[in-house]
């Protein structure tokens, strides 16, 4: 079964960086868009940034363009999000999501919080 494993949120001051990775398995991981989802208290989740299965797309939200990079490494089943010049209004569970076969599937989340 598809299976999505979030890891590497943490704590940051302000101006800081971390590196999310997301672990997949149970699909044709190669040929299959990802995306980083997040979701702040009281807030809708939102998308972030999402990846081509090839790596040669990416696009961003406008809040973390030019801070933020996604990026894959398809031997490894993994996506990853480089996430610097953290800002406070980041803080937020940070998901994985793909879409395979019709149905989304979604990694546990991962806390980062960036505070001074």
């Amino acid at each position: 079964q598809v299976q999505l494993v979030e890891s590497g949120g943490g704590f940051v001051r302000p101006g800081g960086s971390l590196r999310l990775s997301c672990a997949a398995s149970g699909f044709m991981f190669s040929m299959t868009d990802m995306s980083w989802y997040r979701q702040a208290p009281g807030k809708e989740r939102e998308s972030v940034a999402l990846i081509s299965g090839t790596g040669g797309t990416t696009e961003y939200a406008d809040s973390v363009s030019g801070r933020f990079t996604i990026s894959r490494d398809n031997a490894k089943n993994t996506v990853y999000l480089q996430m610097n010049s953290l800002k406070p209004e980041d803080t937020a569970v940070y998901y994985c999501k793909t879409r395979f076969r019709m149905d989304d599937y979604w990694g546990q989340g991962t806390q980062v919080t960036v505070s001074s």
